[in-house]
């Protein structure tokens, strides 16, 4: 099967976890701190600012506790966007309020998300959809003149950037995934970069119980005679990562250049040899000044296509999927009556291609030849 998602794993990895289990310690220490250090710099943001976490949900959910977001407010976010950001919001007591995407980028755009911008708003979440920045320089002006919290969804997004800002860095607060369909793989886990550094000394404690003091190994806790007691600042739950996933995590943020550089051409092999499929949309360039991580390659079918053609790839030994099911239509959320119709039309019609950098080049020729094969008998009015 080519997957539409696959790690790219190794002898490399395999070592730093040999040389994690040697030195008999496997929970958050040093090699953690190397990790996020050396995720601070491939952002450009200083070290303090980031917190490393067991999962990008995670961050998520102690992101919205940090920002106060609670019972009585409401938090706009796209609804393509992941389930663990809309069930942040809910289980804080917030109530989710879902804006449409771009039909053919599926971000929001700024006039999308001020549309659903209320009274009782306490902050907007965007994703990055495929890892394309999106409309986020102007959401990150409006949320400030509003003064509105903006937190950045940037799992799509390890490499993505705008000029000279990373994607994650531009709003209060940023979370990434570095779960096993990502790009850089730690097998699970995540990171949080706050803006403020208050805020980030806040993440930091509230990453690990609330624990004002975490460790009698920590050597400025030696000259206490009880290096064990603690104080807690806060209720919070445990969401730190440890050395071992920190260690593969490393590893793969140094290997990640080489997976965007073979991403980038898969994406303008995509595009080339696809450019002439009849009742085929491709996704549209990238602007200028904008940096994809190219995590995700969608193409858009007409009216009906689409699912035919998934069956068609799928009994052919191609996955692909769609990403991410309408979260207006999940009863749970009680979005109401909400018309959404540029994302509906574009749910009905769009389909993420297989993108990863092991993707050799006959198995981007056998997903090119799937898709023609499917879709070229079947001429029609490719406009929609």
């Amino acid at each position: 099967m080519i997957n539409v998602f696959q790690p790219s794993l190794g002898d490399l990895e395999l070592e730093a976890v040999r040389e994690v289990f040697a030195s008999n310690w496997v929970g958050k220490g040093g090699r953690t701190d190397n990790f996020e250090a050396a995720f601070a710099a491939h952002l450009g943001v200083p070290a303090d600012r980031i917190i490393s976490t067991n999962s990008c949900t995670e961050a998520t959910f102690l992101a919205l506790s940090l920002l106060g977001v609670g019972p009585g407010h409401e938090v706009v976010l796209p609804t393509v966007s992941f389930v663990g950001v809309a069930n942040a919001i809910a289980a804080h007591g917030a109530t989710p309020v879902f804006c449409d995407v771009d039909p053919r980028t599926l971000n929001p755009t700024v006039d999308h998300v001020a549309e659903r911008i209320g009274p009782a708003t306490r902050a907007v979440v965007v994703l990055h959809y495929g890892g394309r920045p999106g409309d986020v320089e102007a959401i990150a002006e409006l949320c400030r003149d509003r003064r509105i919290y903006l937190v950045e969804d940037a799992a799509n997004a390890q490499a993505s950037w705008v000029g000279d800002t990373a994607c994650g860095t531009f709003g209060d607060i940023g979370v990434w995934s570095f779960d096993h369909g990502k790009i850089a793989v730690a097998v699970d886990g995540g990171m949080l970069h706050a803006r403020d550094p208050d805020l980030a000394a806040r993440a930091a404690t509230s990453a690990y119980f609330g624990l004002e003091q975490v460790s009698g190994y920590d050597q400025a806790q030696r000259t206490r005679t009880r290096w064990w007691d603690f104080d807690v600042s806060s209720f919070s739950r445990r969401s730190v990562t440890n050395d071992v996933l920190a260690a593969i995590g490393r590893v793969q943020l140094d290997r990640l250049p080489g997976f965007i550089a073979r991403r980038e051409e898969i994406t303008a092999a995509y595009d080339e040899m696809l450019a002439e499929v009849d009742g085929l949309v491709l996704p549209p360039p990238v602007p200028a000044g904008h940096v994809s991580s190219c995590y995700l390659y969608w193409v858009q079918t007409d009216s009906g296509a689409r699912d035919g053609l998934a069956r068609w790839l799928y009994e052919r030994g191609i996955y692909t999927t769609y990403r991410y099911p309408l979260l207006h239509h999940v009863a749970a959320y009680r979005a109401g009556d909400v018309e959404l119709r540029d994302a509906e039309r574009a749910a009905a019609r769009t389909l993420c291609l297989p993108l990863h950098q092991a993707l050799t080049d006959d198995d981007v020729d056998q997903v090119v030849q799937g898709v023609r094969t499917y879709l070229e008998p079947r001429r029609r009015d490719a406009a929609w």
